[in-house]
């Protein structure tokens, strides 16, 4: 689907909006200048001025709102119904399996997919999730869901 661009950057800004409104009632932390709702609080303004861009590049441009691409057909028809389908199997399987192996196998299965090597994409995919798990988890104390992988992990340690 090819989307008018000042129909596309018109939903963006809508969406940061909502996204930034969300953030409003995220709790305060006690003796911090900055909290929870600092890194919510940027990626919806960047989506709200990306979005803006977008509007503003499109504003004169003739052409129907929506329209089928004839590139989106194929592997490009799964490529781009892969992405959704992988947030979905994250968001689905993380609390209960864990986000490791959930976010390794999500990353290695798309650079897999998008045409890494097989061993490459699961490097990637496993260094990736540890690099995101020590980042959220340890630096921003972000949690993650542990699930039974965790369990498991505590178990033989």
């Amino acid at each position: 689907m090819r989307f008018h661009p000042l129909l596309l950057g018109s939903f963006f800004i809508a969406l940061g909006l909502v996204y930034y409104a969300l953030t409003l009632s995220f709790p305060a932390m006690p003796g911090q200048r900055f909290g929870p709702e600092l890194f919510p609080r940027i990626m919806a303004t960047g989506i709200v001025l990306c979005g803006a861009l977008i509007a503003w590049k499109g504003r004169r441009q003739p052409g129907p709102w929506l329209e089928r691409s004839p590139a989106l057909r194929g592997r490009a028809l799964v490529s781009f119904l892969l992405l959704p389908a992988a947030v979905g199997l994250y968001l689905w399987a993380a609390d209960v399996v864990g986000f490791l192996p959930v976010a390794a196998f999500v990353v290695a299965a798309l650079a897999w997919w998008f045409g890494e090597r097989l061993w490459r994409a699961a490097l990637l995919g496993v260094l990736g999730a540890m690099l995101v798990q020590w980042f959220f988890g340890q630096l921003m104390r972000v949690p993650l869901p542990r699930g039974v992988f965790m369990q498991w992990v505590e178990a033989l340690f």
